[in-house]
């Protein structure tokens, strides 16, 4: 019985599925005015553990990744870099999907961009408008989150701190671990000067970053997504935004479950541009670490941890990573052509990874375990057909965890 944390309720919860049972699954994918680091890609690497072990348990699943490429720090970039915000985007997601296939995450079905969703935008602002939940003001469009029953209900926000008094917040993003507590803008209404903007039944402006994954996820799915993931940072305010937006205008939930990783800390700080802090994939490639070893290094954990990384805990990774190889590769050496007259080694296997995954994803508890098992009397004794059989199993594994073979 698969069981997973559901930040919505904040309880562990059953996850009901069954073979060629469809999953819809949507991911926030990279904000791509700049190049992502390994603190992103530890997310990403998390939401592929979830695919994937979706899939080996026998679901179909369908997803989407949303790819942010018109948000005020876009315009921001291009505008010192002295070039076109389209120009600067293309780059980072090509980037992106490169250090996506190196690091073996799946791509997803769907990759929708913010500047190809802006009619969505425009179509979920004007119902939101004719709702009375959202109302111009100064040439933007606004979010008034007190008309929605239930907002914060995500994060658990305590709305009896909401102020008296009508605060709004203007730009796409704020920095810190804190919540705006007031309107939140959905349209920038055209400025002089303005590079970025489009003309639409509303008029001339462009979409906020708070209604562009509402539009790109309407753009793929009109249904219930069974799965919504994310970075931990995001419990502050932008999924109860985007909660709120689409359940505003949809008469079903956003979501049935909620999953969030944990960030990548750097000797006890997040890792991010503003504290300089920051390490790139191919930082470690050229230090001499593969791509094995930096993704296992990301997985390795449980995700709604603190993963800290140091060249100290990278190394210690690699390290547990080559152990485990080799203990695959002697099972290996035995395998042969011969009878299988004995599965238990096999379902041994399959139940230590099976007990740990089940167990809300525990990759590190299922990795350990799998190596206990292998570090047993029976691999080393195991007959040709039985060694044959177990490394099978440890190939339908390695499905998910994609490290091993």
């Amino acid at each position: 019985m698969l069981r997973l944390f559901n930040s919505l309720g904040k309880k562990l919860e059953r996850f009901p599925y069954a073979a060629g049972k469809p999953v819809t699954m949507f991911t926030c994918g990279p904000s791509v005015y700049q190049k992502a680091h390994i603190g992103n890609f530890r997310t990403f690497a998390f939401e592929d553990i979830v695919v994937r072990y979706l899939e080996y348990l026998g679901c179909t699943v369908t997803r989407g990744m949303n790819l942010t490429d018109i948000e005020d720090k876009a315009i921001a970039e291009a505008r010192v870099k002295g070039m076109s915000v389209r120009r600067l985007t293309e780059h980072h997601i090509r980037e992106f999907l490169g250090e996506m296939k190196t690091l073996k995450i799946k791509v997803p079905d769907y990759l929708p961009r913010a500047s190809e969703c802006v009619p969505q935008a425009v179509a979920l602002i004007k119902k939101l408008l004719d709702m009375k939940r959202a109302y111009w003001r100064g040439g933007n469009v606004y979010f008034a989150p007190l008309s929605f029953p239930g907002f914060g209900k995500l994060y658990g926000l305590d709305m009896s701190r909401w102020p008296a008094t009508t605060r709004r917040f203007h730009r796409d993003t704020y920095p810190g671990m804190q919540w705006n507590l007031g309107d939140f803008i959905l349209w920038h209404g055209y400025r002089p000067r303005d590079t970025v903007s489009w003309e639409s039944d509303i008029g001339r402006g462009r979409p906020s970053w708070n209604i562009q994954d509402p539009s790109m996820i309407a753009g793929c799915f009109n249904k219930t997504l069974s799965v919504y993931c994310g970075g931990m940072d995001n419990l502050f305010r932008h999924h109860d935004y985007t909660l709120a937006v689409l359940e505003s205008v949809r008469p079903f939930p956003m979501a049935r479950f909620w999953l969030h990783c944990h960030h990548l800390h750097v000797r006890g700080q997040k890792m991010s541009k503003s504290k300089g802090n920051i390490c790139y994939s191919d930082d470690l490639f050229r230090q001499g670490y593969d791509a094995n070893e930096v993704r296992f290094f990301l997985i390795y954990t449980h995700y709604r941890q603190e993963l800290d990384y140091s060249p100290e805990a990278l190394q210690a990774a690699s390290e547990k990573l080559r152990a485990l190889r080799a203990q695959v590769r002697r099972l290996s050496e035995r395998a042969g052509t011969g009878p299988v007259r004995d599965r238990g080694l096999s379902r041994r296997i399959e139940q230590a990874f099976r007990e740990h995954m089940d167990n809300d994803l525990d990759v590190k508890t299922a990795v350990d375990a799998l190596s206990n098992v292998l570090a047993g009397g029976s691999p080393h004794e195991a007959r040709p057909g039985e060694a044959r059989l177990a490394v099978k199993t440890l190939r339908e594994i390695d499905g998910v965890l994609r490290v091993i073979f």
